[in-house]
């Protein structure tokens, strides 16, 4: 492999092992689905319930008996700005212990491809925009989420010192702002466009006459659906080798009162939406320059309105079941 070039590493074995780390969640699910209707015939995944990726011991014995040949690494601590700024010790240790594992284990048997997936939160607060790769670490991050964007951090870190010293063509994408089937609809644990979906259903629902949200409804933000993103990390599985760590989404962002509005409109609420403006609004905007993503040949397909309308459908299916 030549230092510094990215170069397209080839259509990956459909029946090779190819091993889903966090396949129950938002975007584990998603490259889960996407792998099934791209024809993979061996994916293995495992439930927190069956496999604690923060044992160490029991990620190393798993992965010496699966041995998988690819590896998605979508299995994190995540959640919103509540449960960031109320538990960053737990964002910060659970999910350096869960990709150290993984990485560590996928070394030791081989793994030949590994996308490790950050997110947008490891950029400094108020990086130009939109946000290129280049801009991290050239400021200091939001303060209600750092803890999780070091891991992310460290992650991105480990992919980039694997390349170095073992050679292998492992990757590392990061995500904006997602949402989809498997979201996190809880009111903590929540990122903003689930848990409006949930406050505005339920209002709805109920028939309240006013729904309140937190801060001033001006910060802007970048959202994609996770069948996107899921077509977006093949895509680079088989087209992208590079050191870099790569921005994945769609290039346009909306304020959080229009996709408040939006999501209104979409459930059929009709009461009055008021903006609690003691809350923090977090980061003014978010939005990444997909530019070396599209060199590669991808752009997202999945617009706001059919996203949002597809997961308002999935959460009123599914909304006895889902967490919280």
């Amino acid at each position: 492999m030549s230092d510094g070039v990215d170069f397209a590493p080839g259509a990956l074995d459909r029946d090779a092992t190819f091993y889903v780390a966090g396949h129950r969640g938002l975007a584990g699910s998603a490259v889960w689905r996407r792998l099934e209707a791209e024809g993979f015939t061996d994916l293995v995944g495992r439930r927190s319930s069956e496999l604690d990726l923060m044992d160490r011991d029991a990620v190393f014995r798993f992965m010496r008996e699966t041995h998988p040949r690819y590896l998605m690494l979508a299995a994190a601590k995540v959640g919103g700005i509540l449960a960031n700024s109320t538990y960053p010790v737990d964002f910060l240790s659970d999910n350096l212990r869960i990709q150290t594992n993984v990485m560590d284990a996928a070394v030791e048997v081989g793994v030949e491809r590994l996308v490790f997936l950050g997110s947008s939160c490891i950029y400094p607060k108020f990086a130009e925009q939109p946000i290129r790769e280049d801009s991290l670490l050239t400021g200091k991050l939001e303060p209600t989420n750092d803890a999780y964007a070091i891991a992310k951090i460290a992650g991105i870190m480990q992919v980039q010192s694997v390349r170095r010293q073992y050679g292998l063509p492992w990757i590392s994408a990061m995500p904006t702002n997602l949402y989809g089937p498997n979201d996190n609809f809880s009111p903590l644990g929540s990122h903003v466009l689930p848990a409006l979906i949930r406050r505005y259903d339920e209002a709805h629902a109920s028939g309240a006459p006013s729904v309140t949200n937190w801060g001033t409804g001006t910060p802007r933000r970048e959202f994609m659906h996770s069948d996107d993103l899921a077509s977006a990390l093949l895509h680079l599985m088989e087209h992208y080798d590079g050191p870099e760590h790569l921005n994945v989404g769609t290039g346009s962002d909306v304020t959080i009162r229009e996709i408040a509005e939006q999501i209104s409109q979409t459930v059929g609420y009709d009461g009055v939406t008021e903006w609690d403006t003691t809350k923090p609004d977090g980061t003014p905007q978010k939005l990444l320059d997909v530019s070396a993503l599209r060199d590669t040949g991808w752009t997202a397909e999945i617009d706001l309105a059919e996203g949002l309308a597809r997961t308002v459908e999935w959460y009123r299916a599914h909304a006895k079941d889902i967490r919280g």
